[in-house]
C-alpha cells in the first residue's frame, strides 16, 4: 500500500495553507496528475469538512467503505467531478456507508455532482442515511446520480447485479442548471432497488 501524507508530483502553483493532517494511513493530499481525488474518506467515523474550496481531475471528495458519520457543509467545487459515495463492492469485504450530510454545497462546470455508485457485483453491504441539502449547480453534467450498476467499461462484472442495498436517500433544495439533457438519473437494480428515495 502506497501510504503518504502530503506529496506533489509535476503540479505548478500549489497553494495548501492553513491545513492539517493527522493520523494519515492512505492518501490525505496528494496531486500526482489530473486524475487526481481531492479527499478520500475511508474507514473514518465523525469526520467534518467545511468552508471548503476546490479543483480536482477527478472526484471532490470520494466516501468509500467504512464511512459513518460524515459532515460536509459550506463548500464550493468546480471544475472536476464529483462528492462521491463509491465506488462501493469494487472489493469482497468492503464495509458499508451511513449516516453522511452534505449541506450548502455549489458545483461549477463539473461533472456527476452528487453522486452513489456501486460496482454490479453481489453484496451484503448498504448506503444508507444520506442527505444532501440546499447545493446549487451551475453548468454541470449529470448533477443527480445513483449507479448501482457501475461497470467502467463493462469490465469485471459481466451479468453481475450490485447487491449493495442504497436507502432512505434525501435530496432537498437543489437546483440549478444541468449541462447534459437528463439531470437526474437512477439506475437502480430490480433485485435490490433502491429505496426511500
Amino acid at each position: 500500500m502506497d501510504v503518504q501524507s502530503l506529496k506533489f508530483s509535476n503540479s505548478n502553483n500549489i497553494v495548501i495553507n492553513g491545513v492539517t493532517s493527522i493520523n494519515s494511513q492512505m492518501l490525505h493530499i496528494v496531486i500526482n496528475r489530473c486524475h487526481t481525488n481531492g479527499i478520500h474518506v475511508q474507514m473514518s467515523t465523525g469526520v467534518t469538512i467545511l468552508n471548503f474550496k476546490m479543483s480536482t481531475g477527478d472526484e471532490y471528495v470520494s466516501i468509500v467503505p467504512q464511512t459513518a458519520n460524515l459532515w460536509i457543509e459550506d463548500v464550493a467545487f468546480g471544475p472536476g467531478h464529483s462528492i462521491s459515495i463509491g465506488s462501493l463492492r469494487k472489493d469482497s469485504e468492503e464495509e458499508s456507508v451511513q449516516n453522511v450530510t452534505v449541506k450548502m454545497a455549489i458545483f461549477t462546470g463539473s461533472q456527476n455532482e452528487v453522486r452513489i455508485k456501486s460496482w454490479a457485483r453481489p453484496s451484503t453491504r448498504l448506503v444508507r442515511d444520506i442527505l444532501f441539502q440546499h447545493a446549487v449547480m451551475v453548468n454541470v453534467e449529470n448533477p443527480i446520480m445513483i449507479d448501482q450498476n457501475y461497470s467502467p467499461d463493462n469490465k469485471d462484472c459481466p451479468g453481475q447485479e450490485s447487491g449493495v442495498k442504497i436507502s432512505a436517500v434525501i435530496y432537498q433544495d437543489i437546483y440549478g442548471t444541468s449541462a447534459t439533457p437528463v439531470a437526474v438519473k437512477f439506475d437502480c437494480n430490480s433485485k435490490f432497488p433502491c429505496t426511500s428515495i
